[in-house]
């Protein structure tokens, strides 16, 4: 028989139980769905990452204080960001300094165990400029403010605080006693601690917090504890390799270097390996499938004994029959591959499209969805056309 004929009698073998095979598809179709939305899902989310990281830049860098070799916490220099703003490939830099025994209150009248794991942060006024943020409610401090009990929050900061919008007289309780909020800002992405956070200047934090040291015989604000350096584009790995030297000469190993956007490619690489879980559970419902369209072929091979037997007494060989049985349940797993493909990018173009990531589905996807149904549709079918490529046809035409 021509491939042609081969179908159309396929074809003809499926239409004539429909509502059967289209619940026995229905298992291989949920099954390459949930493969074909898993690696759409993901594919479509790292590309997003990655766009906005690209956005971002991936050319800033960041010293913090580490551990020093006693094992207790070290200390980055006062004067670390003055002395990394004067390498020549180093652009911008800005500085935070956690204080330490200062929590973040709505109100006075909050428990002191509920802290939110909010920190207090003085910062330096060109912050957000530096760490690719900006202002989302009110405004960020400036020379006066940064001198007065003035406060910024930022994005988790404030929703945890239950504060959504910055209006005249807006307080918050810091260590004792009460800061204004003057703003509130934009997801902080390639340094979330600032999310967490309620900014204040230095001079404030020295003044009302007690936030100081001693530097060259003056008391100062200070230290740091985190310094963000914006390199040369192309210039990143020259930075980074004299940062800590540069930071802290007298003890570098005490400085911690990173580059942010690193962490955020491994979270997208580790959210990729994630997604073999739901890809085995979507095996699992390919395996379901396979299941309802052998039992089908099965059922179909004892009800059609007769056709079976006609067939055989007008010339059709075993081979013959055994491609028949096995074509109908190719097919029957090839519509429920096709509907399964075009509802994962249905899915997919539908959740992308609401994060506002680009809509991406890899071949290995789709083609891979499609290629499984077709090998367990094989699979399950063979058995059943083996059995009716056995019949005789005289036993086969007794149940006519």
């Amino acid at each position: 028989m021509r491939l042609s004929d081969q179908m159309r009698v396929a074809g003809a073998g499926i239409r004539a139980r429909r509502l059967r095979a289209a619940l026995s598809a229905l298992g291989i179709a949920i099954g390459t769905a949930a493969i074909v939305a898993v690696l759409g899902l993901s594919a479509s989310s790292q590309a997003g990452l990655l766009a906005q990281i690209d956005e971002l830049g991936t050319n800033m860098l960041t010293a913090g204080s580490g551990q020093s070799v006693t094992g207790g916490n070290a200390r980055l220099p006062v004067a670390a960001p003055q002395r990394i703003s004067h390498l020549p490939d180093a652009e911008r830099v800005a500085h935070v300094a956690a204080v330490d025994g200062a929590n973040v209150y709505r109100n006075p009248l909050i428990p002191e165990i509920n802290t939110n794991s909010l920190r207090v942060r003085a910062a330096s006024l060109n912050l957000p400029g530096v760490i690719g943020t900006g202002v989302a409610e009110g405004r960020w401090l400036n020379p006066a403010t940064e001198q007065r009990p003035v406060a910024v929050l930022g994005a988790l900061a404030a929703r945890r605080l239950g504060i959504d919008r910055v209006y005249p007289e807006q307080r918050i309780w810091l260590k004792d006693q009460w800061f204004y909020v003057a703003g509130i800002l934009k997801p902080a992405t390639l340094s979330t601690e600032i999310d967490t956070s309620a900014l204040i200047g230095y001079p404030a934090a020295q003044r009302y917090l007690g936030y100081a040291t001693v530097d060259r015989g003056k008391t100062v604000a200070g230290p740091p504890t985190t310094v963000y350096v914006r390199a040369r584009t192309g210039k990143v790995e020259s930075v980074q390799g004299v940062l800590a030297q540069t930071a802290n000469p007298e003890s570098p190993s005490d400085v911690d270097v990173s580059q942010p956007s690193d962490a955020l490619t491994a979270r997208a690489a580790a959210e990729g390996a994630f997604n073999s879980l739901f890809l085995g559970l979507g095996l699992v419902a390919l395996i379901v499938g396979a299941v309802g369209v052998a039992n089908i072929m099965i059922i179909s091979v004892l009800e059609r004994r007769s056709e079976i037997g006609l067939r055989r007494a007008l010339g059709a060989t075993r081979g013959h029959i055994r491609t028949q049985f096995l074509s109908e349940a190719i097919m029957l797993a090839l519509l429920g591959g096709v509907a399964g493909v075009a509802a994962g990018a249905l899915t997919t173009a539908v959740y992308a499209g609401a994060k506002g990531w680009a809509v991406v589905i890899p071949a290995q996807a789709w083609a891979g969805g499609i290629g499984a149904a077709i090998v367990i549709g094989a699979i399950a079918g063979l058995l059943p056309a083996l059995r009716a490529a056995r019949l005789s046809p005289t036993e086969a035409l007794r149940s006519l």
